[in-house]
């Protein structure tokens, strides 16, 4: 099983942002240092918890601070971008990385960004498929062409050399890896992902949703003529590993992953349910840190970390990397550093792999 880890980036609000850009670099380094094979940073723009609007700018830096790890966005919010620009901007990060750039794209979810900048929360999932699609096509380098779609017209004109052309391609060919995250179950980006054959990547999920994640993202690859493979399959998950059981609950409940649980996504539950929802709000104990680090979060030793880890692969059918949910301990790095540590080398290597049927 691969290693990575995906990153909101979620940090305590009133942090600031050069604080925040510090610790994100530093946990980077060390991911580098430990042989982790790729990490993603989101964008949000009106949510304190998590306060990147411009992943790029953190990965363009950690680029020059690292040597193998793969990073990417994860993701750039499409609705709110011109596509030529982000066709551009990517493609000038791609060159910057020497081709380590993973290009992870979403549909933006947070309310409060699309009322900061005036678009209507039921387009965004087609203005993310039309953005793709003009994206795809000048990365392509045809020119010239137009494209008149329902949000965005885009022309690109045939080349006017020396002064005038449309020359920023990506250095890796057809252009970096695209992500695409899921959320809930049978996630709707996770169709787009399979039909395009894009990598899947299941955020927050318990085990029924993580299954109709693979399901969704499978049926509509088969549908497209595209075989899944669950190795392209990207999970995030909450994972604490230190010495003993009982050294790694008190750094998950009481340290950063612990308050964040408490001050953010317990009431995201609450906050971020749909009017008319038919569904049962959450009981309230069920959203403690101490609940979620015996029943959910993967955390203790690293022989309990192991099989606690195995039992959630078999459980999912299997995936390929595992991504760690990114937490800001910045207040006890060691310990975060430890806990990265063991993952990679007392943990990871001594994993049994899920039967090749269900990695297929």
């Amino acid at each position: 099983m691969r290693l990575g880890m995906f990153a909101q980036p979620f940090h305590p609000p009133g942090k600031s942002p050069y604080d925040c850009q510090e610790w994100d670099l530093q946990v980077i380094r060390w991911m580098d240092e430990f042989g982790y094979d790729e990490a993603w940073f989101g964008e949000h723009h009106t949510v304190p918890w998590e306060p990147n609007p411009a992943p790029d700018i953190l990965i363009a830096q950690a680029f020059r601070e690292t040597k193998r790890i793969r990073l990417g966005t994860g993701g750039v919010c499409l609705p709110y971008h011109n596509p030529a620009v982000v066709a551009n901007r990517m493609a000038w990060l791609d060159h910057v990385s020497q081709g380590r750039l993973n290009f992870g794209v979403a549909v933006g979810s947070i309310p409060a960004d699309w009322k900061l900048l005036g678009i209507n929360g039921a387009d965004t999932r087609d203005m993310t498929r039309e953005s793709l699609e003009i994206i795809h096509k000048i990365w392509s380098g045809e020119r010239p062409f137009v494209y008149e779609g329902k949000y965005w017209r885009i022309e690109v004109e045939a080349p006017r050399l020396p002064l005038f052309d449309a020359h920023i391609l990506p250095l890796q060919k057809g252009g970096p890896p695209i992500g695409v995250a899921g959320i809930s179950a049978n996630s709707p980006t996770l169709k787009i992902a399979g039909k395009m054959g894009y990598l899947p990547m299941s955020l927050n999920a318990d085990l029924g949703s993580l299954r109709s994640h693979w399901d969704t993202y499978a049926e509509a690859a088969e549908a497209a003529g595209r075989t899944p493979r669950r190795q392209d399959w990207r999970v995030s998950k909450e994972v604490i590993v230190a010495e003993t059981d009982a050294a790694a609950q008190k750094l998950a409940i009481e340290g950063g992953l612990g308050f964040f649980q408490t001050d953010y996504l317990a009431r995201m539950a609450f906050a971020m349910r749909p009017p008319g929802a038919t569904t049962p709000p959450p009981e309230p104990g069920m959203l403690t840190p101490e609940y979620q680090a015996r029943n959910s979060w993967i955390v203790g030793s690293p022989a309990t970390v192991r099989e606690k880890l195995e039992e959630y692969q078999h459980a999912s059918g299997g995936f390929g990397t595992l991504l760690v949910l990114a937490c800001d301990y910045a207040d006890q790095p060691e310990a975060w550093r430890a806990s990265l540590q063991l993952l990679a080398e007392e943990v990871a290597p001594k994993l049994t792999t899920v039967s090749a049927p269900a990695m297929a």
